[in-house]
C-alpha cells in the first residue's frame, strides 16, 4: 500500500511537472510498481507506463521528483520509448546509464530528461526490463553531483501489455 501511495503522489507531481499530461491524462490501471495512463494529443492517442524510484542516492541531496516511463505514440510511429525524467537539470553533455542485471544502456540527457542514445537498443532495454527485478539509473546533476536511483520492475510486463494496443 505504501508503494501505491508513493506512486500516486509521484504521478500527481509528474502531472504538475508536465501540464499537457495534467489536463488530459486518464489512468488506465496499476500493475504493482507501474501505473498506466493515456491522453489525447494533436497527433493522436498517447499511452505510457510510469514508476518512481524505490531508492535515491545520495540521501543528502534534494533529488526532486524522479520518474521512469515508457510511452507509445502510434500517431508518431513511436513504440515503447523509454525516458528518464529527473527533478533537476542534468550536467550538460553528460550521460545517464541504465543498468539491469549485467546489461547497461547509455542515455543522452537534455535538461531534466534522458533518452536511450541508440534507438536500436530501446527494444533490448524493454526486454531486459521485462526479465529483470530492479533497474538502476546513474546520472550527474547540473552541479556535478553523481546520483543513482533504483526502480522496481515488478509489474512492468503487465503494464506494457496493457498499452500494447494503444490507438
Amino acid at each position: 500500500m505504501r508503494g501505491l501511495i508513493a506512486i500516486a503522489t509521484g504521478l500527481a507531481l509528474f502531472a504538475t511537472a508536465v501540464p499537457a499530461l495534467a489536463q488530459q491524462a486518464t489512468k488506465i490501471g496499476q500493475h504493482n510498481a507501474w501505473g498506466t495512463y493515456s491522453y489525447k494529443a494533436a497527433s493522436g492517442k498517447v499511452c505510457y507506463v510510469l514508476t518512481v524510484p524505490t531508492d535515491k542516492q545520495p540521501p543528502t541531496l534534494d533529488h526532486g521528483d524522479m520518474f521512469f516511463f515508457v510511452s507509445q505514440r502510434p500517431g508518431q510511429q513511436v513504440s515503447y520509448e523509454p525516458q528518464f525524467i529527473a527533478g533537476y537539470a542534468f550536467q550538460q553533455n553528460s550521460k545517464a546509464v541504465v543498468t539491469i542485471d549485467n546489461k547497461s544502456f547509455s542515455m543522452f540527457t537534455k535538461g531534466k530528461s534522458a533518452w536511450v542514445e541508440n534507438a536500436a537498443e530501446e527494444p533490448v532495454l524493454i526486454a531486459a526490463m521485462k526479465t529483470g527485478k530492479d533497474m538502476k539509473v546513474t546520472a550527474k546533476s547540473g552541479r556535478g553531483n553523481p546520483t543513482s536511483y533504483v526502480f522496481s520492475l515488478k509489474g512492468i510486463s503487465a503494464a506494457l501489455q496493457s498499452i500494447a494496443t494503444c490507438k
